[in-house]
């Protein structure tokens, strides 16, 4: 890092509203494009880690979880896909799995790769831009437990087999941060020693720098989960992650202190950017999260800012806007507008 870079980087956490032009005509062009117009937004913006958007697996027919579920397991062997009503009563009764009406599929087999190609979709952003880039993935916690399952023995078996799968594909991106998403652990936190055994396996096969976003859901702007980041604190220390991803804008102010008990060598990335309100946050504002955050926490111990969640359920004129915000409220907190400006 020169002198002249940041102390505090700015990144996004993955998902940008599917523009309207791409959902209207779906085609490989479009879909570049599409990415392409994410990615320079990010950059214009001045984000120091850009993403592509998540754009290549947006699904129309399950818009509540943006593909985040469906595009990893579906093309997975060993995943039926045909939902029967037996299935359909089993998920309906599973606690936590009330923000989905269906299972996304039946594990009836061992859990192979079948034809999922993220390495793929990572190729494809990793074209587009020059900057530094994030790949994000759903995690073996989150996946296991969305599905029926018919073959393992319990959850904490399904979701190492889906860690192994996960794994693999990581081997073969090539992008500077791989980040793997939780989106359902933090309302399960007894859960934490299997999850973080299996989400290790899926980040000590990156080859860049792993990451770790946890959140408490963001289904139409709404909070899936219950609970509080102190229950968590475990599962983080456990993590083989350089950083983690956190909500925290949407949070209670007081949960801020949980992280005093985070292990130093794990970088903390805040959330300062509340994507579940179209308000449009200020710079200065944001430039007091992060004052009260390293108040509290200790000066250099916020490595990152971002937005809580993905901005996939916003419109884009506000997305675009809070991704500015998020560069100016960094760079006033470190003095750089001057340096920026010149």
């Amino acid at each position: 890092m020169n002198a002249d870079s940041p102390r505090i980087r700015t990144t996004v956490v993955g998902s940008y509203p599917a523009p309207d032009w791409l959902i209207q005509c779906p085609s490989e062009q479009a879909l570049a494009d599409a990415t392409r117009v994410v990615l320079h937004t990010q950059e214009l913006a001045g984000i120091d880690l850009v993403c592509d958007g998540e754009l290549y697996r947006f699904d129309p027919d399950h818009p509540e979880t943006n593909g985040m579920i469906e595009y990893f397991v579906r093309p997975m062997g060993g995943v039926a896909t045909e939902i029967g009503f037996d299935e359909l009563t089993r998920f309906r009764a599973q606690p936590g799995m009330q923000f989905r009406s269906r299972p996304p599929g039946v594990v009836t087999g061992p859990v192979t790769a079948g034809h999922l190609d993220l390495p793929g979709a990572c190729r494809m952003a990793r074209r587009l831009t020059r900057s530094p880039l994030k790949f994000t993935l759903t995690g073996p916690h989150m996946l296991a437990k969305t599905l029926i399952d018919r073959h393992y023995p319990d959850a904490p078996a399904l979701a190492l087999a889906v860690a192994d799968v996960l794994a693999e594909q990581v081997r073969h991106l090539d992008a500077d941060v791989v980040q793997v998403d939780e989106a359902n652990l933090p309302g399960a936190p007894e859960e934490g020693p299997w999850a973080a055994e299996a989400i290790n396996r899926v980040l000590d096969a990156v080859n860049g720098l792993p990451a770790v976003h946890l959140c408490f859901g963001n289904y139409g702007g709404q909070s899936i989960q219950k609970g509080s980041w102190d229950r968590l604190i475990d599962y983080l220390n456990a993590l083989h992650a350089d950083h983690i991803v956190m909500e925290v804008a949407h949070r209670p102010p007081e949960e801020l202190a949980a992280f005093r008990g985070l292990r130093p060598e794990i970088g903390l990335g805040l959330g300062v950017v509340d994507i579940k309100t179209t308000e449009v946050e200020s710079a200065d504002g944001i430039a007091r999260a992060i004052e009260r955050a390293e108040r509290l926490l200790g000066e250099g111990r916020v490595r990152w800012i971002h937005p809580d969640c993905g901005f996939w359920m916003l419109k884009r004129a506000v997305a675009d806007a809070k991704i500015r915000a998020l560069v100016e409220g960094r760079d006033l907190y470190e003095g750089r507008q001057g340096r920026a400006a010149a």
